[in-house]
């Protein structure tokens, strides 16, 4: 039996968000026992409201996927293909990718903005017209990029959630996608009218479709964050749950060992 003292929930809603909203800062800013101790204590005030509103994934509680898309990219032949996306912390979007076959690399980065401001502290002031993002290349004989967005709506992001994602607020955690052809354009705007006219969210997708103006790699210490900090403490609440329901809802698709980035490998 708990020893903690019950909270009214109402309370209990605005006090969590307040603190996850800090305590998500500083497990991003010092990775490491710093952050599995904050992490550890957003989950015990959790556990004492009885209210977890904006703490568990959006995937955690899916069992089956979204619709297939009605629309998607004609097969060519080609070997390689890449798309990029936002949609939310880029540490849980690569994890997600980076577990899914036929991806041969996730590279969490920044797009939206200039080369001469993409550096995480200074996206991170939301300023700069960057999105904390994800380079997906993929063979599209062994997945389609329809596909992946399936999969990116079901487990990786909250696509209803406008310029945030659970604790993390701001135009940096903007859902986007960021399309390098008219066809990826098509594709993905079809597809998100396809979800909005099934209702199959609680809210309109917000999801933003644009061109890709530029993508650039994050720092090293980014890359394959969830795999290589499977215990700190925002990577247990908000991302590993995505892992599971990507295994749940995507057996076929589900890679058990992660394609990680080469250490000082990204591109």
């Amino acid at each position: 039996m708990s020893m903690l003292p019950k909270i009214a929930p109402s309370i209990a809603t605005s006090i969590a968000t307040s603190i996850a909203a800090s305590v998500a800062a500083s497990i991003r800013a010092v990775p490491g026992r710093a952050a599995v101790i904050a992490g550890a204590g957003l989950l015990v005030l959790a556990a004492a409201s009885g209210h977890l509103p904006g703490l568990r994934a959006h995937a955690a509680a899916l069992d089956k996927p979204l619709p297939p898309p009605a629309v998607d990219e004609r097969a060519s032949g080609a070997s390689r293909e890449t798309m990029v996306v936002a949609g939310g912390c880029f540490w849980g979007v690569q994890g997600v990718f980076q577990h899914v076959r036929g991806v041969a690399e996730a590279t969490a980065g920044y797009d939206g903005g200039k080369a001469s401001t993409a550096q995480y502290e200074t996206v991170s002031t939301g300023t700069t017209g960057h999105a904390e993002s994800v380079r997906v290349t993929f063979d599209p004989r062994l997945i389609s990029y329809g596909q992946l967005l399936r999969i990116f709506f079901t487990v990786a992001t909250d696509p209803t959630q406008v310029n945030a994602q659970y604790p993390d607020t701001g135009t940096q955690y903007r859902s986007e996608i960021f399309t390098n052809s008219p066809a990826q354009a098509r594709v993905a705007k079809a597809y998100i009218a396809q979800l909005d006219h099934a209702a199959v969210f609680r809210a309109p997708i917000a999801t933003i479709v644009g061109p890709n103006t530029g993508f650039y790699p994050a720092e090293d210490y980014h890359q394959n964050y969830l795999t290589l900090h499977p215990d700190s403490g925002y990577i247990a609440t908000f991302d590993l749950p995505k892992i599971t329901a990507l295994g749940r809802a995507f057996p076929a698709e589900y890679s058990a060992a992660p394609v990680l980035v080469p250490e000082g490998g990204k591109s």
